[in-house]
């Protein structure tokens, strides 16, 4: 185990074998972190029927965790300005297993939804900091890094639905929670490989925490179940954070980690990238059971060659992100977008094979859009706030996401036999589709001109 005073020349600390301990047992628990979001939307209609629970109550099983993950993932990366890594990681996986040992033993729906808060709880610790690994170990090889990072949450995201689908179909749902419990076996590898380092000065505006923590949960409750009060609480607590960091002499966020244009910019297109992409992710399933008619197996099977793709391709989104820069990454990252959702829109109603192969483009976009804001954010923060700027990154991905899904639920809501597409032949209750993601691509095509434009400048 290295031994680090400061975080100067970190990565010339630590030998070859150590940087490929740290990213792997890195990469090992982000897995299990983000399967176990995916996992469990698989398993939800299981769920209700074991506890006889109507579709508003089982969402809480989803919406509890997005919640306390969102929170958490900007929480976390708060105190790594602060509390070493190895600290907080051993305090989050001990959670996450705790609260996956819980679930298990779980006897009604109420200890489920207490077990999915635990988890998240620690959970959420994983994404944080997991982003903040590059650029405090790995300086010089940071877009490498966040490739391979960026590919194992791609390839966590298609591969968990077919775990979820097997186990819950071939076991029982409630072993989806002993499946996450196994990142317990994970810690003492942490103690042994991950550096040891010093707690920094500085303090945690405890206050201020509380404030932008009910703030976000009320979003994101607004964002998931559309109730109007919660925007309304939101909107207050929102309000008195921001007076709260103008006045507070060590706020929770400071106001000037806004200033810099590249930093602003770049949250703000990672927030529309991650809306579409999040949107798509929850589109395709519904489209492949309504108009392909398959099963919850053969979706996520269908889905899986796109998944396997985009973890295969991460360490290219990596590679090229250090070699050409994180700006050029983007617009690469949005080509696939564009034509992936374009193509989409234009091929629904046909052979799931013919949407299994349009759906690499989109997948792969995933680790490319991925890696190259992640980048480009750790050039633009100074290096005692990487950790909160980073947190704010997840914070607002992780809303993108649950404001995709809000939005495209209610799109599908509205029946219409005009196409937006003219190239496209759907009929029939195929058009809603195919009009949904001929939107994305055109506000992924907006986004990409306001990236350009503000960058340019």
């Amino acid at each position: 185990m290295t031994t680090i005073a400061g975080q100067t020349s970190i990565e010339n600390r630590l030998s070859q074998s150590e940087k490929r301990k740290i990213i792997f047992i890195m990469c090992t628990v982000l897995l299990f972190s983000v399967m176990n979001g995916t996992m469990f939307m698989i398993a939800v209609p299981d769920i209700a029927y074991s506890f006889s629970l109507v579709p508003s109550q089982v969402s809480w099983v989803v919406t509890s965790y997005i919640v306390v993950y969102a929170i958490g993932a900007l929480m976390y990366g708060k105190l790594a300005d602060i509390y070493p890594l190895k600290t907080l990681l051993t305090i989050g996986l001990s959670l996450f297993g705790v609260g996956s040992i819980l679930g298990f033993f779980s006897p009604s729906f109420l200890m489920v939804i207490v077990a999915r808060i635990v988890q998240a709880a620690g959970a959420s610790s994983i994404l944080a900091l997991v982003f903040i690994v590059p650029s405090r170990y790995f300086p010089q090889e940071r877009g490498k890094v966040l490739g391979i990072i960026s590919s194992t949450m791609a390839f966590a995201s298609g591969i968990g639905p077919v775990i979820g689908g097997f186990v819950a179909g071939i076991l029982h749902w409630n072993f989806l929670f002993l499946i996450s419990a196994c990142v317990l076996l994970s810690i003492p590898f942490f103690w042994m490989w991950i550096p040891k380092e010093e707690k920094k000065a500085g303090k945690v505006d405890l206050l201020g925490a509380f404030l932008v923590a009910i703030a976000v949960a009320s979003i994101i409750l607004f964002i998931t179940l559309l109730v109007w009060w919660y925007l309304i609480i939101s909107i207050g607590f929102f309000v008195l954070f921001v007076l709260r960091i103008f006045k507070y002499d060590n706020p929770f966020i400071r106001p000037d980690l806004f200033r810099s244009v590249s930093y602003r910019t770049t949250i703000i297109t990672s927030f529309f990238a991650m809306m579409t992409m999040m949107g798509n992710m929850f589109l395709l399933p519904l489209m492949l059971s309504d108009v392909n008619g398959l099963n919850t197996l053969a979706i996520g099977l269908t889905i899986f060659p796109a998944a396997m793709a985009a973890a295969l391709t991460g360490k290219w989104a990596g590679v090229l992100t250090e070699k050409w820069g994180g700006k050029q990454v983007v617009y690469l990252a949005f080509a696939f977008m564009i034509s992936g959702f374009g193509l989409l829109s234009t091929l629904v109603g046909q052979n799931t094979w013919v949407i299994a192969l349009v759906t690499l483009l989109v997948f792969i976009a995933f680790p490319f859009i991925q890696t190259s804001t992640a980048n480009l954010l750790s050039e633009a923060l100074p290096k005692s706030e990487i950790g909160v700027g980073m947190g704010i990154y997840n914070l607002f991905n992780f809303m993108a996401g649950a404001l995709g899904g809000a939005l495209i639920g209610k799109a599908l809501d509205y029946k219409t036999d005009f196409l937006i597409n003219p190239f496209s032949i759907a009929e029939g209750n195929e058009t809603m589709y195919s009009n949904v993601f001929i939107s994305l691509a055109i506000l992924t095509i907006a986004n990409c001109l306001f990236f350009r434009l503000v960058m340019k400048k």
